[in-house]
């Protein structure tokens, strides 16, 4: 009734699936946490130039050691402590609330208990930092 196909179909890819390096999902959930802890990392340098505390520079190194040990032992670009004429101190914190719960997310997918607990840390820091200052009664 029907002929059967000779040639190849015009549709399949050049060459077999092997032509290419494929990456597990373990290795792409790698990548993704990877690129958020340094985000948040470029994020935390960049409040720690506006307002410089130990809580922030601890933060920070754990999060280099975190990237670091994602990326295969390659430490992460750090930026330069550079203050801006106007700080926006309330945005850096609500993105850096933002990176953080993604990283938790991506932690949480692939069962990275550490990053989840510093992505985790690092949300609580910056929505209490986001908190409006309570004035204490006399």
């Amino acid at each position: 009734m029907y002929e059967p196909i000779r040639a190849k179909s015009v549709h399949t890819m050049a060459g077999t699936a092997s032509d290419f390096p494929h990456r597990s999902r373990e290795e792409e959930l790698d990548i993704q946490l990877a690129g958020h802890l340094a985000a948040l990392l470029a994020v935390t340098d960049e409040l720690s130039a506006l307002a410089p505390s130990d809580d922030l520079n601890a933060a920070a190194a754990r999060l280099a050691e975190q990237v670091a040990r994602l990326r295969g032992g390659r430490t992460p670009a750090r930026t330069p402590a550079t203050a801006t004429a106007e700080p926006h101190l309330a945005a850096l914190h609500r993105r850096a609330h933002a990176l953080a719960g993604r990283a938790l997310v991506v932690a949480a997918s692939r069962a990275d208990t550490a990053a989840a607990i510093l992505a985790a840390q690092r949300m609580d820091a910056h929505a209490k930092a986001l908190e409006p200052r309570r004035l204490a009664s006399p």
